[in-house]
């Protein structure tokens, strides 16, 4: 240690200087000007200590470090601002003995510090690694200069070595104040060595996160150029449009969204934005910022409020169907006193070709909706309704959603035909999917899986069709359901004249004149070539007269066709069905039976043999469980009333018993034939015949009651397509007679029934005579009941 010196004292901020380091420094301060000014008075050399804080402006003694560096000032200039630039050179490591008292500029004894260790081989060595990893250093940290690392490599005192290094290394004040403190040289040497480790392992994950940035940027750069250059060859062509994402943008700034999808969509503008447009991300978000853009979002149509205009539009485009018109009518003038009322969900079920799904656009006109029609018939997978998620790749919105861009407003009519014909399997159930959206209370937040936003469906008018009310319980109880049954003669008749037979002359070109249809023609085509409970036949052999009409016209045979009675089978053919009595005689064991089926009505003929045998009951006609017990139950109360219907017990030893209900074919289930079959049963075990013009239909008990059945309006129309003038009901039904049509009330003698024995009083040509039994009768009634018991005859296995 050499002897002390008394230095100004230069406070630093921010900067270490070490000995053989060459900088400039700038001071401002009024006492670091005084020490500067006394310094170039006298030797030159003045003492620079590292402030321990930087943002101390007036240091004192206690607020700097006391191991600093003696250096010498090589240059001194005074700028216009007040502040002197000077430039020093640090010679040697110096700690301050002691600071004077110096009111001007702070003043310290200095003693210069010298190596505590000498050179010798394994310093030699580590100097030598310090140079190396200080090379690898400097090729990484490219602010070195080449220079720098050529005159590190010249150095030969290993202390010199760690100062120069020092100065290059990018360390924090308290790393570089520690290294000045380090008076051994071994120990700076490997304090240098694990700084210089540590600034490696940065720069090398700063190199490898650079070449990674530059590999991107470079593809942005590429994608970008090229995209210019597509963007100058379409203003070359003409093709110049205005900033894609800026109309977005517009488009959504005009959209009334709700609060939520506003949301939504703006922060997937934000995504596309920052996306490359090539990438294939950008096009799933352009989608569906599309998607939601095409939906209409508070955009709602004037709706109609001529109440009398509507009913007008209801009434040209149909015949009939009061019940229905009526609902819609009433529905308008609600929302005329109401301006605001959720959409009824209306349910329209009727056999097929009787105009349900064209009654739905006729309603869309009347109410002044936009029409949209959603067939489900087939239609298995939930996300049919919901859609898919935005996961998947080519996902799109459900029907729901689709059909209300289709429409462009947000009340539309919307037709789901065909509700009933929905299936399920492990995809979902469509029908369950469906909840939401028939539900007024749910479906203002409707939320489609694409969309993922609540979207409000409640000024939807839902109306659905279906041929039977085959569905789930809960669908059902969304829906007010409204029948259609099939037409009778005369609404046909006019159906054909105001609707089927104008929409033929169009479709085939036949001009006024051309083409007539008598109505006694008309008639016999429904009775003769049709049977069914809507058009859709008739409007095929209308068609049928059209073509072969317009054939001989063309081909210069006729200028005119006139269809009438007499050549009505010179166009259509041989008669296809009978119309008139069922039976032209009275027979025994014959009866007109009526079915209801999702075709309409139909005439169910129930035909019972007896032949001699011992008992057996046998029953043909493929008969479903329902129907097989509805004999069986029939069968037992012919027995327990033997008596009163004149019949012997012992014919039931004696008699096999054979029941057949035609069309083999066509499955046959329901407990409606019951009074059939006890009618057929009597008449062929008493041997009185049926009267020919009655058709009936019911249920019976084993009391003999008469139990009320479904499908009345249906039952009649067959009854009267089937040449029936008399038809027996349930007492119960009488009450739904206010809903059938007056001509059908006229056109058959309707009589209910309430027991049995009304029944055959009505059906049979005579009243069975009752018998007194025998003793011996009794037996044989025992043997009877014994038998069943035993499984005799095979009775009980039938």
């Amino acid at each position: 240690m050499t002897e002390s010196k008394t230095l100004p004292v230069l406070p630093l901020r921010d900067i270490v200087v070490f000995p053989h380091m060459v900088v400039p420094l700038f001071v401002g301060r009024e006492k670091s000007i005084k020490a500067l000014e006394e310094v170039m008075r006298l030797e030159k050399r003045i003492f620079l200590l590292t402030q321990k804080e930087a943002d101390t402006d007036e240091p004192s003694a206690g607020d700097i470090h006391h191991i600093g560096c003696i250096a010498k000032i090589l240059q001194l200039l005074k700028l216009p601002d007040g502040t002197v630039r000077v430039l020093v050179e640090g010679q040697a490591r110096a700690t301050a003995e002691k600071f004077l008292d110096n009111e001007e500029f702070l003043e310290a004894e200095t003693v210069e510090l010298s190596d505590s260790s000498h050179q010798d081989a394994p310093m030699e060595a580590l100097a030598n690694a310090v140079r190396d990893e200080f090379a690898r250093y400097a090729k990484l940290n490219k602010k070195i200069a080449d220079e720098v690392i050529s005159s590190v490599a010249d150095i030969e005192s290993p202390s010199k070595v760690c100062d120069v290094i020092a100065v290059h290394l990018n360390a924090n004040i308290k790393e570089k104040q520690k290294l000045l403190e380090l008076s051994d040289v071994s120990d700076r040497l490997e304090q240098i060595m694990a700084l210089i480790d540590a600034e490696l392992s940065v720069l090398k994950v700063e190199k490898k996160i650079r070449g990674r940035v530059k590999r991107q940027m470079e593809k942005t750069q590429r994608e970008y150029y090229l995209n210019e250059q597509i963007k100058a060859i379409q203003t070359e062509l003409g093709n110049d449009g205005p900033d894609e994402i800026a109309e977005l943008q517009d488009k959504i700034d005009k959209t009334k969204f709700s609060k939520e999808a506003k949301e939504k969509v703006q922060a997937e503008l934000k995504k596309l934005k920052q996306m490359s447009p090539m990438s294939a991300e950008s096009n799933v978000s352009r989608n569906y910022i599309d998607w939601l853009l095409s939906v209409p979002w508070g955009k709602r149509k004037r709706l109609r409020s001529d109440l009398d205009k509507a009913q007008k539009i209801l009434d040209d485009d149909h015949y009939g169907l009061d019940k229905v018109k009526e609902r819609i009518v009433e529905h308008l003038a609600v929302q005329a006193r109401t301006k605001k009322i959720k959409g009824p969900i209306l349910c329209l079920v009727g056999p097929p070709g009787v105009g349900k799904t064209s009654l739905g656009r006729s309603i869309a006109n009347a109410t002044g909706r936009e029409f949209v029609r959603v067939s489900l018939g087939g239609v298995r997978d939930e996300s049919e309704i919901r859609g898919h998620r935005r996961t998947y790749i080519g996902s799109m919105p459900g029907r729901i959603i689709q059909s209300m861009k289709k429409a462009k407003y947000n009340n539309p009519m919307f037709l789901l035909d065909e509700i009933d014909k929905m299936g399920s399997d492990f995809r979902g159930d469509p029908s369950a999917a469906l909840l939401e959206v028939l539900d007024p209370e749910q479906n203002d937040t409707f939320s489609d899986h694409y969309l993922d936003v609540d979207y409000d469906l409640s000024d939807v008018l839902f109306i659905t069709t279906a041929n039977s009310l085959n569905m789930s319980q809960p669908l059902l109880d969304r829906m007010e359901i409204i029948r259609i049954p099939g037409y009778t003669e005369d609404e046909k008749v006019e159906i054909a004249t105001r609707h089927l037979v104008p929409e033929m002359l169009a479709d085939h070109g036949l001009r006024k004149g051309e083409f007539k249809l008598s109505e006694g023609a008309l008639r016999d085509m429904i009775r003769y070539y049709t049977r069914e409970a809507g058009v859709r036949s008739l409007k095929r052999e209308i068609a049928k007269l059209g073509r072969k009409s317009i054939k001989h016209i063309v081909a210069g045979d006729k200028k005119s066709v006139s269809i009438t009675v007499k050549n009505l089978g010179e166009y259509l053919g041989v008669q296809k069905f009978r119309f008139g009595q069922t039976d032209k005689n009275d027979q025994i064991g014959i009866v007109t039976g009526l079915a209801w089926t999702e075709a309409g009505g139909d005439i169910l003929t129930i035909e019972a043999v007896s032949m001699s045998g011992k008992g057996k009951m046998t029953i043909t006609g493929n008969l479903k469980d329902v129907m097989k017990e509805s004999i069986s139950a029939a069968n037992s109360f012919v027995q327990s009333r033997a008596p009163q219907l004149g019949i012997s017990p012992r014919q039931f030893q004696s008699t096999d018993i054979h029941v057949h209900v035609p069309e083999g074919a066509t499955p046959k289930d329901g407990p409606s034939a019951g009074v059939a079959m006890i009618t057929a049963m009597v008449s062929v075990l008493t041997d009185i015949p049926v009267r020919k013009e009655v058709a009936m239909t019911g249920e019976i008990t084993l009391r003999g009651r008469v139990l009320p059945i479904g499908g009345l309006k249906e039952k009649l129309l067959a009854a009267i397509r089937g040449g029936v003038t008399k038809v027996l009901i349930p007492i119960d039904n009488e009450k739904d007679l206010a809903d059938i049509p007056e001509n059908v009330k006229k056109a058959l003698e309707i009589i209910p029934v309430a027991t049995v024995d009304d029944v055959l009083k009505e059906a049979l040509i005579r009243k069975p005579k009752a018998i007194q039994w025998t003793a011996s009768d009794e037996a044989a009634l025992s043997g009877i009941i014994l038998g069943e018991k035993l499984d005799v005859g095979g009775r009980s296995a039938h």
